[in-house]
Parts: C-alpha cells; structure tokens; sequence
C-alpha cells in the first residue's frame, strides 16, 4: 500500500510550475504596496516586482500580466520578476514576427536623447531620430502625453533595435486621406474639414490631406470686409462642395450656401417706408452699417443721421453693438442693398423754421466746422446756420475764418435770413453792434494826418493800425522805396487819409515824407496790382461757401 504521505508530496510538487531565468509566464497580482507588487505565477513562492516598473499604470488585485522571471529564488526565497522586460520581450515578438520595414505603428515618447528620441512600440524601445520626427509644431508636454503614429524605416531583429519615422508616417496618413477623399467627394454634399489658412480672397479648408478653398464671397449673404470676421485658424467647421476639379486638384467650397439666401423676397419682407430696429454692425466715415437680421444689412448715410447737423462725428454718436429704429428708404436686390434713415423718423424742423427760428432775433451756437469763406454754426435748437466772411467784422477784411472763430466755441449771433434751399440760416457776428463807418468817415476825413503804429509790410504797400479793429493800407505807389525800407514792423509814422469805402471796409492812405509823391490834383488813386489781385481772390473765396472742408 502506497505511503499517503508520499502521495500527497508527489501531488504538491507536481503542481508547482518549474520557471527559468528570462522565461515568460503570467501571473496574478495578489498583493500591492507603494514599493512592490506582489504576483502569483504558481510557484512554491511568490514573484516581487518593482512598483516603479508600472509607471502611471493603475493596477487592480487580481489583474492578469505577462510577467519574465529574472531570478527564481532570491536571498529570501521569493521569486524576482519584471513587468517591463516582460513587455519588451513580447514587442520584440510582436515586431518579429507580425511587423516588417515600412508598416506603421503606434507609439508614445519613452525619453529624449541625443539626436531623436526612444520610442516606446509594443513595450521595445525604439529610436525616431529628430529630423523624422515632424514634433516641431508641438510643445514638450504634447510630445510627452501622447500617442503617436509611425513608420518602421530599419528593423534588426537580431541587435533588436529598429529605427521610425513620424514624418513618413503622417506622408503615408495623408495620402490615404487624399486618395478617400478624391474617392469619396461629390458636388453638392456637405463636408467637413479644419480652417488651415486665411488670405484676403478667402480661406483654405484641410479636408484631410486635400486643400479646398472657401472664397470670401461664398462665406456669408452679408458683406464682410475680410474673411477673420467669419472664420479663424483652426476652426472645425462643415462646408458645402460647390465644385472640384481633381485633374488640378481644386475644391470650392461654400459657407452661405448651408443657409437659405435672406435676399429672396427681401422687397416683401422690408417695404419703402417701414420703420424696424436693427443692431449696428460697422461705422465708417460715410455712415453706419446696421443688420436687421442675420446677413441682411442695410446703410445710414451720413446724410440720413440728422435734419440740422452737418457736422457728425459718428463713432461718437454710434457704438457697435447698439440697437437702434430706422426708417427704409429703399431696396435693392440685385445690388443687396437697403437705403436706410435715422433723421426720416422725425419731422423735418424746416417745414415749421419760422416757430424755431426769427429773422433779426439774437441766438447762441456753436462753430462746428469751417467752409471756403464761411463757418457753419450748430445753433442751441440744433438748426444749422452758416456765417459768411464779410458778416464777421465791420473793419476787418477776414480772409480766412478759422482766424477769428474758434470750433466748438459758442457765440452770439444775429439771424439775418433763411436759406430755405440748403437748410441753413444765415447769421451775422457783426449785426450784434452799430455800424462804425459813419463815425470812421467822420474821425477819418480825406487829407486827415494822423500817427499810426505799422503792423504788416507786403510787397504792395504798408498797413498800418489806426485804432483797435481798424486797418489802413499805404500802398507802394504812395511811398518811395527808400523811405519803405526804412520803416519797421511796429513803428509810428504819420500817414495821409487819402481814400474812406465802407463798402469795401478800406482805408487808403499816403505817408508823409519828405518826398511824398502825391497824386495830382484830380487824379484818381489807382491800387497797386498785386492788391487788386489779393482783394479779387478774397471775395471770390467769400462767394463759394458751398465747397466746404472742414479745417
């Protein structure tokens, strides 16, 4: 009868697994502490690995790994074991066997070295050398956490060492892209794709390894000025194929076309005449853009903002983004245009001027802004008014306006008329006090002497202050050269009133010198030229105030 206890050994020793060094075999995890992980492949005794060995990796009681066996019995009778030698044996199986020069596969950074970088593939290191990587573009920590695409260029089994490429690998991507792109692409069917770049004329969509462009005017029903407004590097968006050529290898593409075309029955939708609110869009110089719906925006001319002020700085009237009630003048389809009006929503204050407005009343403004031979006022009311040069002054010839008015100042004005025409009504500075000439011709009789202080020396005489606001002119025919060389800026010099014209606001005089050369007795004074030719373009600029520029 056989010893039960014999037995019992033969059974016990039977089941235990007889391991070798470098062999591969699978375990249970049965243990894990912050150091070790303590693994049952069937043997007498437990296996020990590393806890570093696994990385980030979460592991579980009773999870199933390959593991190789490094030593059988250590100094303490367990089993040493190794989870990475393990994966790396299998890789190189898996590459072997299963994998040639020119697949691709799958892998993630290990750690950088000089020249490339360790790739991880299957658990075998591998080298990607930094000219084939194609990682230029990305950051450290995208090249770190994630997994990446290959082409095996160089495999040896034998010194089980390979070398990859990223760059071909994404060359090979995006060829089988391009050919399932050509293969699959129709007209008239939507497709999606990324924004690559933008340019003025339009952007060009990566459909996956095909470029197709989505030109500016196929972007919105509205009209945009550049296509950043509608799209930006990056953007996933879906395009609609318009047309492809695929022997040139073009692809249009539309981005309005996904929508129905707002401008249809847009006459129906927005009639002459109807007042709507609508959100501003753009503010230019010329007036403001403002959208009553989506792709659908019309204008207010600068003309169209206001019934009295000529003079509008609209991105301070205006902010982008405001809603504001407008009246529609008109549309356009074919050109996509709606006139709109801002001012039309109110009566015209011309058609009551005489409640707003007295003639030989006194009233306050503002300048707003100069014109040839004139300056516009706004006054309290918000009326316009115009003030013309010769109505600034009883004494001075103004030759320029912006000389004795200053923008943005108000004044006191006189109303002297209305311009129903241009809307504007007409004032006068100088109306406000008494008309001097009467006195002047009195104070300043022909053949008078008086002193005078010298203001200004020209090349056709001298002028002269003969009190405040009131200018004379010797004129060069009525003084020798010697002598006007002689005088200086500032100077007091005796001079002869020879010609008074209140119409004209001009004071003629001669000097007394010794060698006065006087007209003969009965002779008219005739001016100087140069003086007639100054006086002409001064009233002649006086009479144009329609050609305005602000100054």
């Amino acid at each position: 009868m056989t010893d039960v206890s014999t037995e019992l050994k033969e059974a016990y020793y039977s089941s235990i697994k007889e391991l070798k060094r470098g062999q591969i075999v699978k375990g249970t995890i049965i243990a894990l502490t912050s150091k070790e992980v303590m693994v049952d492949v069937g043997y007498k005794s437990e296996g020990i690995i590393l806890r570093d060995e696994f990385g980030d990796q979460e592991l579980k009681i009773s999870q199933k790994i390959d593991v190789s066996v490094e030593n059988v019995e250590d100094d303490e009778g367990r089993i040493i074991l190794s989870y990475k030698k393990a994966r790396e044996k299998r890789g190189w199986i898996t590459l072997s066997t299963e994998k040639s020069e020119g697949d691709i596969v799958e892998g993630k950074l290990h750690h950088k070295v000089k020249g490339g970088y360790i790739i991880d593939v299957f658990g075998a290191k591998g080298f990607l050398p930094r000219s084939l990587s194609a990682f230029r573009s990305l950051s450290e920590e995208e090249i770190s956490d994630n997994t990446f695409k290959f082409q095996i260029i160089k495999i040896s089994p034998q010194k089980k060492n390979f070398i990859l490429s990223r760059r071909d690998a994404i060359k090979l991507e995006k060829e089988e892209s391009r050919k399932e792109v050509w293969e699959n692409i129709k007209k008239g069917e939507t497709i999606k794709g990324k924004v690559k770049s933008i340019t003025n004329f339009g952007a060009f969509i990566d459909l996956g390894g095909v470029d197709g462009l989505l030109h500016i005017a196929d972007m919105s029903w509205k009209k945009i000025a550049h296509p950043s407004e509608i799209v930006a590097v990056g953007d996933e968006i879906e395009v609609l194929v318009l047309d492809f050529d695929k022997e040139n290898n073009k692809i249009s593409l539309g981005l309005k076309q996904m929508t129905p075309d707002p401008w249809t029955q847009i006459e129906q939708k927005y009639s002459e005449g109807a007042v709507v609110k609508g959100r501003i869009t753009n503010i230019q110089n010329y007036g403001v853009f403002v959208e009553l719906e989506k792709g659908i925006e019309g204008l207010v001319h600068i003309s169209e903002i206001s019934w009295t002020k000529k003079f509008i700085n609209l991105k301070d009237a205006f902010a982008i983004g405001d809603t504001i009630e407008v009246k529609v003048l008109g549309v356009d389809p074919q050109q996509r245009k709606i006139s709109l009006s801002i001012k039309q929503l109110e009566k015209d204050p011309w058609e009551d001027i005489e409640d707003l407005v007295t003639i030989d009343s006194t009233v306050k403004g503002k300048v707003s802004g100069f014109g040839n031979g004139c300056a516009f006022v706004e006054l309290e009311n918000g009326i316009e008014g115009v003030i013309y040069n010769e109505d600034i002054s009883w004494t001075k010839r103004v030759a320029r306006t912006s000389s004795e008015l200053k923008k943005s100042h108000s004044y006191q004005w006189k109303v002297l008329g209305l311009d129903r025409r241009n809307k504007k009504v007409i004032l006068g500075r100088k109306q406000l006090e008494e008309n001097p000439w009467p006195k002047i011709t009195e104070e300043f009789p022909v053949g008078k002497v008086v002193k005078a202080e010298v203001v200004k020396i020209s090349d056709f005489g001298v002028f002269v202050k003969l009190q405040d606001d009131l200018e004379g002119l010797i004129y060069s025919s009525q003084i020798e050269k010697e002598d006007m060389d002689k005088i200086n800026v500032g100077d007091k010099i005796n001079v002869k009133i020879i010609k008074v014209d209140p119409a004209t606001a001009k004071i003629g005089l001669s000097a007394e010198t010794e060698d006065l050369k006087e007209p003969k007795e009965g002779q008219e004074l005739k001016e100087p030229e140069e003086a007639k030719e100054q006086d002409s373009q001064e009233d002649k600029e006086s009479k144009e105030p329609k050609k305005t520029e602000e100054e």
